[in-house]
């Protein structure tokens, strides 16, 4: 079994958070888990020391499936895959230990319930999907003598302070986010970026400045009968990022798809990719169901303005229309036809979604080996061909 992609970094931190930490966190060997499926992803993929649950699954999936070597391409391909996955696995793992059905009630799940009774689980159902994904990904990596990806280095970054949020060190910063959401309008217009179609926010205060996604502190929490205009503008916040995170899953699995060589690459990649349209749906159909609302964050000296998008708004903001809009597709003669996009080179392929996640400051605070790494990884994706392509 090939060894793990690790980075040759230094333990160099470069801070970007605005805010001073309260209380210390510290990075243990795993992280608690509410299910057997969560120790499993984290622990296999992530943050259990060494590889020996992964090498164990290598021999029991070997027999299974095909052991010849897989092409350089696709290698690269499901590794950058596998990055992204832990990635979402990171952040939404902090989404459901304030957000979650398990999660103790307070405002902020208040907030989030306001844009649907049922969000609670449907995080936690994603949050087990993502940890799924990042596990699978992996363990086939392995069960094919290829080297899996490891990034508990990064794990480094300050969690929220909420007293009941485990301290320890996390992939990915919700508490400063610029989160564009013109994806909202370009799934309900009939043009497709593929073709160099631009399109405007529906939220433009969350892609100016920086806003957080979870409570910072236990003041943040709020009062779950009663939550404040503060408390619900994070939680409205989180439902757009959701849409933000998903959408570009799912362009990013279709984007790659047409790169693969090997049958049954292709076939995992349409698999979980369908998995991450799901997601995506679930998400735009959601955060359209934020009220009215404006609010001002002293701690990232930020305003955001939520309005309501369920009445009285054009076509392509309007929250119920949430079937994507037939587009331009593969020719301009051609007719119409309703489809993710984008799917096509230069858009949300593996580099495109890795810089949309850096300008949605996904990763403030990492550390610059963090991003040699994950470029690389996307670098070689994006240059994976298949034969005759």
């Amino acid at each position: 079994m090939k060894s793990e992609i690790k980075p040759t970094a230094t333990n160099e931190r470069d801070s970007a958070e605005s805010s001073n930490p309260s209380q210390e966190f510290q990075q243990p060997n795993r992280l608690a888990r509410r299910s057997f499926l969560r120790n499993l992803g984290m622990g296999a993929a992530l943050l259990a020391p060494g590889a020996a649950l992964l090498g164990n699954a290598s021999k029991a999936l070997g027999g299974l499936g095909d052991r010849r070597h897989l092409p350089d391409g696709d290698v690269a391909i499901l590794q950058l895959l596998a990055a992204v996955e832990l990635i979402e696995e990171d952040l939404w793992q902090q989404y459901n230990e304030l957000g979650g059905v398990d999660a103790p009630d307070s405002g902020y799940k208040a907030g989030l319930v306001i844009l649907d009774g049922d969000q609670p689980q449907y995080i936690a159902d994603n949050t087990d999907d993502e940890i799924s994904h990042a596990a699978f990904l992996n363990a086939y990596l392995v069960s094919k003598g290829e080297q899996q990806v490891d990034l508990r280095q990064f794990a480094t970054l300050q969690p929220s302070q909420v007293s009941f949020v485990p301290q320890t060190g996390r992939l990915t910063n919700l508490k400063q986010l610029t989160v564009d959401t013109s994806w909202w309008t370009r799934y309900r217009s009939t043009t497709n970026p593929d073709f160099g179609a631009t399109f405007p926010n529906a939220v433009p205060s969350l892609d100016t400045g920086l806003h957080t996604a979870i409570p910072r502190h236990n003041n943040e929490l709020g009062d779950p009968n009663n939550p404040s205009d503060h408390v619900k503008a994070i939680a409205f916040t989180a439902g757009f990022h959701f849409g933000y995170i998903e959408q570009g899953g799912t362009s990013l699995y279709a984007t790659l798809a047409q790169k693969v060589t090997s049958l049954e690459v292709l076939r995992i990649l349409l698999s979980i990719g369908g998995s991450e349209i799901m997601h995506f749906q679930t998400w735009q159909d959601k955060a359209g169901n934020a009220t009215p609302l404006t609010d001002f964050d002293p701690i990232n000296n930020s305003t955001v303005t939520f309005t309501d998008l369920t009445t009285g708004q054009p076509e392509t903001l309007q929250a119920n229309l949430i079937m994507p809009e037939p587009c331009e597709f593969i020719s301009p003669h051609l007719p119409a036809c309703s489809i993710i996009r984008p799917t096509g080179p230069g858009q949300l392929d593996a580099r495109g979604v890795i810089n949309s996640f850096i300008a949605d400051e996904l990763f403030r605070g990492q550390i610059p080996a963090f991003f040699t790494l994950i470029n690389s990884l996307a670098s070689a994706a994006d240059a994976a061909r298949r034969p005759g392509s």
